[in-house]
């Protein structure tokens, strides 16, 4: 079988870099029930950020099967697993370099089932002196790969995940998010061993970001799953400091396991209350930018769409004395706040998925592998989403175009990832001259985005089952020309505009 870095087949060697190296990235995630959205999609969507600016990714499809039977080694800190045998076909988007581990950050199953991870986040010092982290456990890197292709249906992914956090332990905190045709979930892995998933109510939203968020749990609810043995954990070591006589405390898994630091309040508070300004600007009014209490799950002003999610995960602050590349506040309040949208946002995603009434979870599922339903979509934007466009990749077709892969892991403009970087290093440093042309260019390509998507939909449901994957691939393939042209005369443009307004240019008259 065809190796891979971070794959073997027996032998001890293995490839160990340490925990320090697991805990790089820092993102926001967005979660929309399908009662919430004007089609009855479900959301989940999430920017995968990293340390620096320029950390490739690749888009591809993974065969079905192609994994089986392998014990995947971390190249990060040594965690390793035998994979299971019947592997679904699943799309991913690994590091251009793995040697830290493939983080293959997020993707949509052939049964329908999406996954995006992680959220990182932290666990306060109450809780990791008694639950640490196993510093070779399970951690970002190999997450979705350990995950996604083995489950069909979302609470399976929970389960799955769950298991295995129980069996090697966790490296670190993290959120994690699953969609199928019926629900989406946030799981919440605080500790060494124990964590709390909660099902987003289909009238509600969520935005996390870098805490844990989930707040009181009812533990007689099936719209939670939960750790074996937490509530003892908690009890044994006195750590719920919630008010109440007897039983009645309230379980609040943020209060009892989260951080509430000035390091959260400058980091990640802000950017759940900017998805609030944009989601539920009357719930927004209500609190301040570093308000602690923030909900987890609220409900939007109005019915979304994938570009209402985007523009969340878009934001800088827009319009606000907080945005870094704006000219409202001075230039204490437009650093005040770390901002959604960043220069080092490898890439953004929204997996949407159609939302199914009438069938079970197992029945979208098996319906799904038979091509009986309409294919969910990866809409992905490469780089900085408030600068580059998000594509509509459809997760049915069993390749995805051969021009996202591979991406060399530095800068090189044949390539579509450094296109698409490329369009943040010219836009933001000098914003008052690129604004309008960059707006001008994410509304055009949303508009023929969407367009595309709903003729390749139309034109796939009007086909034979069997005929489906091929209209996804040709639907995938010519998005992809016209996108990356689109983005390489959108740069020269940029550059053009650049170089007029350059300060380095004297003029006396129109002849000198």
């Amino acid at each position: 079988m065809r190796m891979r870095w971070g794959f073997r087949r027996g032998g001890n060697g293995m490839s160990k870099k340490g925990f320090d190296g697991l805990m790089r990235r820092s993102c926001t995630s967005v979660l929309v029930g399908r009662a919430a959205t004007r089609d009855g999609s479900i959301l989940i969507a999430r920017n995968e950020d990293n340390t620096t600016p320029a950390a490739p990714k690749s888009l591809r499809m993974v065969p079905a099967g192609e994994r089986d039977g392998v014990e995947l080694v971390s190249g990060a800190n040594g965690f390793a697993i035998t994979l299971p045998e019947g592997g679904l076909r699943y799309s991913a988007m690994p590091d251009v370099t793995p040697e830290e581990g493939l983080f293959e950050e997020a993707g949509v199953n052939a049964a329908h089932v999406a996954m995006s991870a992680t959220e990182s986040a932290l666990a306060n010092d109450r809780v990791l002196a008694f639950d640490p982290y196993v510093e070779n456990g399970l951690a970002e890197d190999a997450m979705l790969t350990v995950v996604l292709p083995y489950v069909k249906t979302a609470r399976e992914g929970v389960k799955r995940l769950g298991e295995i956090v129980a069996a090697h332990g966790s490296a670190e905190s993290n959120g994690v998010l699953f969609a199928d045709h019926l629900e989406a979930w946030y799981m919440e892995i605080a500790t060494g061993h124990h964590w709390v998933a909660q099902r987003i109510p289909d009238d509600c939203v969520a935005v996390v970001a870098n805490q844990l968020s989930i707040q009181e749990v009812d533990f007689e609810s099936d719209s939670f799953m939960y750790s074996e043995g937490i509530r003892e954990f908690v009890e044994e070591h006195a750590l719920n400091s919630a008010l109440g006589g007897g039983g009645e405390h309230p379980f609040n898994f943020r209060e009892i396991f989260g951080t509430s630091s000035d390091g959260d309040r400058r980091y990640n508070t802000p950017r759940v209350w900017d998805g609030l300004r944009l989601l539920a600007p009357e719930i927004a009014k209500e609190h301040t930018v570093v308000d602690s209490d923030l909900p987890f799950v609220f409900r939007p002003n109005r019915l979304l769409g994938v570009e209402d999610v985007a523009a969340v995960l878009s934001s800088h602050f827009d319009e606000t004395e907080f945005d870094p590349i704006g000219t409202a506040g001075d230039e204490f309040s437009r650093k005040r706040y770390r901002a959604i949208a960043l220069s080092r946002t490898q890439e953004s995603h929204v997996l949407q998925i159609e939302g199914v009434f009438g069938l079970s979870a197992e029945q979208c599922a098996q319906a799904a592998l038979k091509g009986e339903l309409a294919s969910p979509i990866c809409w992905v934007a490469l780089g900085t989403p408030c600068f580059s466009p998000y594509m509509p990749l459809f997760c049915d077709a069993h390749m995805w175009p051969a021009c996202f892969d591979d991406a060399a892991p530095k800068p090189d403009l044949s390539h579509p990832y450094w296109v698409f970087r490329s369009l943040q290093a010219a836009s933001d440093a000098r914003f008052a001259v690129t604004q309008v042309r960059s707006g001008d260019y994410k509304s055009e390509q949303w508009q023929k985005a969407l367009r595309h998507a709903q003729h390749v939909h139309r034109e796939a449901l009007a086909a034979p089952a069997e005929e489906r994957a091929a209209v996804y691939e040709k639907g995938n393939s010519e998005l992809a020309s016209w996108v990356v042209a689109d983005a390489q005369k959108h740069l020269a443009t940029l550059l053009l505009d650049l170089s007029i307004a350059s300060p380095l240019t004297f003029k006396m008259n129109p002849n000198l």
